[in-house]
């Protein structure tokens, strides 16, 4: 009985996180019909209405949402319990759903995933990468990375490294646009812009030199709320970006973008691991968020500051 209202309370939790009793079952990797019935057993056996039903969206009751508070905190219990008691090498085990922006993704986290899978066999990764900001409790997410400033008081925040931007433009372009010796010269060139798709808010570029600050404050030409998209009309000449050096990488190496006023760099933005205070953070996604904090640390174009 005691397993079968620990399973009732995972079911319960997930519904709760991901608003929906068919994404629980599929993340649960069970029958919805199933995932049903424990969840009114366990409201049987409790006596009380723990969910809301409608036809768009299933959410706690004022009773559902007290008890989703310790329901998680007890599961997480339970599972940093059995991590550690168990006899395997590995003692992190379970799955961890992480979001983070897509430049982390593709051009860090990704390509160094194979040593994070020799080292702990028995976590499976749910990796999202995209630009927008997710409601971790809501929608079922263990940890994010996020780049900026973190201003969410309901979020634990654990600086990680730093994502260090270049400017640059294609050769085409600055074979005809006008002499660029100094930040001054830049009003007489376009300007690309990036906004973040998440906030609409443009991204900020402020050149840094031996204590001197230049900022990028003219109107720009254009705009892009996609980083793919933001490199390809830079390749395409249409002006000057200032684009994560990691993913810009490919073009600058192949010669295809170059950079721009060398001595000025554009400043980096803090990259942080978050996860909300509600959480006690598990063995299996304090194994990630180690992990990730290393591979940050050991790559010069994310390595914090020192």
């Amino acid at each position: 009985m005691a397993f079968d209202r620990i399973d009732a309370m995972r079911a319960f939790c997930r519904i709760v996180e991901l608003g929906s009793f068919t994404r629980a079952a599929d993340a649960l990797g069970i029958p919805k019909t199933t995932i049903s019935g424990q969840v009114q057993a366990l409201e049987t056996q409790l006596g009380v209405k723990l969910l809301h039903r409608t036809t768009r969206r299933v959410s706690p009751t004022t009773d559902g949402a007290a008890y989703y508070e310790r329901a998680r905190a007890l599961l997480d219990d339970i599972d940093e319990l059995e991590a550690t008691v168990s006899r395997s090498r590995s003692v992190a085990r379970g799955r961890v759903r992480v979001e983070m922006p897509s430049p982390v993704g593709r051009f860090l986290i990704i390509p160094a995933l194979p040593d994070f899978v020799a080292r702990y066999p028995d976590i499976q990764l749910d990796i999202g990468c995209s630009e927008r900001v997710v409601d971790l409790v809501q929608e079922g997410v263990d940890c994010a990375i996020r780049g900026g400033p973190i201003d969410d008081p309901d979020l634990v925040c654990r600086p990680l490294g730093q994502m260090r931007f270049t400017l640059c433009a294609a050769p085409a372009y600055l074979d005809r646009a006008p002499p660029l010796a100094s930040p001054d010269d830049l009003q007489r060139h376009r300007f690309l812009a990036f906004v973040f798709p998440a906030t609409g808010r443009q991204y900020r570029v402020v050149l840094h030199r031996d204590g001197q600050t230049h900022e990028i404050d003219q109107t720009p030409a254009m705009r892009f709320n996609s980083g793919g998209a933001y490199i390809a009309a830079a390749e395409a000449g249409l002006g000057l970006v200032a684009v994560p050096t990691a993913e810009a990488r490919p073009q600058l190496d192949a010669g295809r973008l170059v950079r721009v006023l060398p001595d000025w760099t554009p400043a980096g933005m803090s990259m942080s691991l978050v996860y909300p205070y509600s959480r006690h953070l598990s063995a299996r996604v304090r194994a990630f968020a180690d992990w990730a904090s290393t591979v940050l640390q050991n790559d010069p174009l994310w390595a914090p500051d020192r």
